[in-house]
């Protein structure tokens, strides 16, 4: 039961933010924004760092004095690959229509798979009896890709809302952006006992793909320079799991 929960909790996540399509006009407080980016990049800093990060290190301790590389491989091509993803991503927008919101939904759905692996592998290290993993600490990572979820699935739902789509119509499309991650978390978890010997280079790529995400889309939603609510949440948030996953992990 409380593996099904972390399967499912990103999927509600945007469920949940899908839905501010009915009792919202055009778009969502910029307030309310800035203040859910910031925590949710906070939670999601600080998840990338003691629920993938430090374990990925600690499971290439018998590595010395090379025990640094797979966490940097990993790390390394989690970034890399989610720029290739942009890339490939800004190509297409250049053959379609500009604010094309087909193509929006698409780069949402693209970056939801990643954060799906993410969830993935560590459930997968937790469940391979992994000393370095705690229930908790997959949960952090778990409630901060939810928590950014919401206003992702706000931002996709009341755009296509914007361009005459029916209310109805774009919650479901909202929402089934968030269908690929548990889709995600299963399939990582199917293979969980294949690539257990790789590990510590999948909890840092799922690391990096974590920063990725919050240096290049969270961080700069929430932080428009002229107030320090991003600043301030991103804090609370980093400070709050720090604390978790510190005192129950």
């Amino acid at each position: 039961m409380k593996y099904g929960l972390i399967i499912i909790l990103p999927l509600l996540g945007t469920t949940i933010g899908s839905f501010f399509v009915f009792f919202l006009k055009n778009k969502m407080s910029e307030n309310i924004q800035k203040i859910m980016s910031g925590f949710a990049s906070g939670v999601m800093l600080a998840a990338s760092i003691w629920s993938l990060l430090i374990p990925a290190i600690e499971l290439s301790n018998d590595l010395k004095p090379f025990d640094w590389l797979p966490s940097t491989i990993g790390l390394s091509a989690g970034v890399i690959i989610l720029i290739l993803i942009d890339k490939l991503v800004y190509l297409l927008n250049k053959t379609k229509e500009r604010n094309n919101n087909s193509l929006m939904t698409l780069a949402v759905t693209i970056h939801n798979i990643p954060e799906g692996m993410a969830i993935g592998v560590a459930l997968a290290s937790l469940l391979l009896n992994n000393e370095y993993i705690t229930y908790t600490s997959v949960l952090t990572l778990t409630l901060g890709i939810t928590i950014q979820n919401i206003p992702e699935g706000a931002i996709v739902s009341l755009a296509l809302k914007a361009r005459g789509k029916k209310k109805i119509t774009s919650f479901l499309i909202g929402v089934l952006t968030g269908i690929v991650e548990p889709i995600a978390i299963i399939l990582t978890l199917l293979f969980s006992k294949t690539v257990s010997n790789f590990l510590p280079y999948l909890l840092a790529f799922a690391s990096g793909a974590m920063i990725y995400v919050i240096v290049e889309e969270l961080i700069p939603d929430a932080n428009d320079g002229k107030t320090k609510i991003a600043t301030i949440s991103l804090t609370i948030g980093f400070i709050i799991m720090m604390i978790l996953d510190v005192m129950l992990g």
